[in-house]
């Protein structure tokens, strides 16, 4: 199996997986990889998650122009921001995630930090987030309000959409696209209760400890 096959493989697993969890719905969400020639592999327009088929994936070269499959998804403005201002990216993926949503509807989310510290793993796999304002769902802006960020987060919160992260590979976002998702529900659970949160010098430690983007 090519490696190109295998990547293939991989994303339409992967996103069956988070699918199949409810953690998107419907022809929701969607998912992209680079590949070893610098080209991406991206999931196309109006498709779900849960019934991607590998030979169908939309296929860029280094250039950036489609060269078979099925056309992409309408929000390639949002990948290939990450793609253009993160050296590190190898692949992005956004959900329309049913808690991160509804927290980020909340009147007092963080703009600038918009996961509260509850546990490690948010931190470490994140850093902080960014809660970005609204958009209509395509619009080339929400590009433009990623790359203003300079390549300083790994992960946004569309306002009233869905989450959007980047990782260095397809598994690494995946994994921390979901971290995201579940620190929002335990948000949502601890809302109204006077919750022990991490405190700051437990935070300081973390970003330190396990070299954590932390930038403004």
């Amino acid at each position: 199996m090519s490696s190109e096959t295998a990547l293939r493989e991989l994303i339409c697993t992967l996103a069956a997986s988070m699918f199949n969890r409810g953690l998107t719905g419907g022809s929701t969400g969607n998912i992209s990889a680079r590949t070893s020639d610098g080209g991406l592999l991206v999931s196309p327009t109006g498709t779900s998650f849960g019934r991607l088929d590998p030979a169908r994936l939309s296929r860029f070269d280094a250039s950036g122009r489609l060269i078979d499959g099925d056309p992409p998804t309408k929000e390639m403005p949002l990948h290939s921001a990450f793609y253009e201002t993160r050296s590190t990216a190898g692949a992005v993926v956004h959900l329309h995630a049913c808690h991160s949503v509804a927290w980020s509807m909340m009147p007092d989310a963080d703009e600038d930090n918009f996961l509260p510290p509850l546990t490690p793993y948010a931190i470490m796999k994140l850093g902080r987030v960014k809660l970005l304002p609204f958009f209509m769902p395509g619009d080339p802006a929400m590009g433009d309000a990623v790359r203003s960020l300079a390549g300083k987060r790994s992960a946004v919160m569309l306002a009233n959409h869905g989450p959007v992260v980047a990782g260095k590979d397809v598994e690494a976002a995946c994994n921390a696209i979901e971290e995201l998702e579940d620190t929002a529900r335990l948000a949502i659970m601890m809302r109204g209760i006077d919750a022990r949160m991490l405190t700051q010098e437990q935070v300081s430690g973390l970003v330190s400890r396990f070299d954590v983007e932390w930038d403004d």
